[in-house]
C-alpha cells in the first residue's frame, strides 16, 4: 500500500509539474490565459488564424515539455543532494568541511601513495589540494553572494570538490588509464571539434596544450566550470517550478 501511495505521489506531482509549466508557456504568448477565471472557462481565441497558432504553441510547448522535464528532475535530484551537503557544511562550519574534505582526499592520497608510480601519486595529490580549496571556496560563494554567484561560482567550486580527485584517480590507475584515456581523448576532440570552434579556440587550444599527463587533469578540471554551471541552471529550473521547502 506505501508502494502504491508513493507511486500515485510521484504520478500526481508528475501531473501537476507538466500542467503548470505548460500553463506558463501558453500565457508566455497569449497573457490573457492569465486571467483565466474558474467559473468562466478557459479564454481562447476566436478568430481562424489564433485558434491555429493557439494549438501550435501548445503543441510546441508539450514538444518542449517532453524534452525539458528530465533535466527538471535532475534538477530536483541535483537540488536534494545539494541541500544535504550544505546541511553539513552548515553544522560542521566552513572549516569543519575543509577538514573532512582533507581526511577523505588524504585517504585516497596515501592509497594512490601505494598503487600508483611518482607520477600518478603527485597527480592525486595536487588534484586532492584543488579539492579541498574549492570546498571552501564553494561554502564561501554559497554564504556570500545570492543566486547569481551560487550557480557562477560555488557549483564549478562544488564539482571540483567531489569529483577531480576520484577523475585524476583513474586517469593515473594503470588498470583504468586504459578505458579512461581514450575516452577523454575522444570527448576532448569533440569539443575541439564541435563546441570550441567559435573564433578558432579549438586551434588556439590545440596549439597550447598537448592532451598528455597533466592536460587530461587540466582538461576535467576546466570541465568542471560548465558542469557546474549547468547543474545549477537545473535546480534554478527546479526551485523556480516546485519551490523547496
Amino acid at each position: 500500500m506505501a508502494v502504491e501511495r508513493d507511486r500515485h505521489g510521484i504520478v500526481d506531482g508528475v501531473r501537476s509539474d507538466a500542467t503548470r509549466l505548460h500553463g506558463l508557456w501558453m500565457a508566455a504568448a497569449f497573457p490573457k490565459l492569465r486571467r483565466t477565471h474558474a467559473v468562466m472557462g478557459h479564454w481562447r481565441p476566436r478568430s481562424t488564424g489564433g485558434r491555429t497558432l493557439f494549438r501550435a504553441w501548445s503543441l510546441l510547448g508539450s514538444v518542449a515539455l517532453l524534452v525539458g522535464y528530465p533535466l527538471l528532475v535532475l534538477g530536483f535530484g541535483t537540488r536534494a543532494v545539494s541541500r544535504r551537503l550544505d546541511g553539513t557544511t552548515t553544522r560542521l562550519g566552513i572549516g569543519g568541511a575543509v577538514v573532512l574534505a582533507a581526511v577523505v582526499w588524504g585517504l585516497l592520497t596515501l592509497l594512490a601513495r601505494v598503487q600508483f608510480p611518482a607520477s600518478g601519486f603527485l597527480a592525486v595529490a595536487s588534484a586532492s589540494v584543488v579539492a579541498v580549496v574549492s570546498v571552501a571556496l564553494a561554502g564561501v560563494f554559497t554564504r556570500v553572494g545570492g543566486r547569481a554567484t551560487t550557480v557562477a561560482l560555488a557549483y564549478p567550486a562544488a564539482t571540483n570538490a567531489l569529483f577531480l580527485p576520484p577523475v585524476v584517480a583513474a586517469l593515473s590507475s594503470p588498470t583504468l588509464a586504459s578505458v579512461v584515456l581514450p575516452e577523454s581523448t575522444t570527448l576532448a576532440r569533440w569539443l575541439l571539434d564541435t563546441v570550441l570552434v567559435v573564433g578558432d579556440l579549438n586551434a588556439v587550444l590545440r596549439d597550447a596544450f598537448d592532451l598528455r599527463g597533466a592536460g587530461h587533469v587540466a582538461m576535467w578540471f576546466a570541465l568542471a566550470v560548465p558542469v557546474g554551471w549547468f547543474l545549477g541552471c537545473v535546480v534554478t529550473l527546479a526551485d523556480a517550478v516546485r519551490p523547496a521547502r
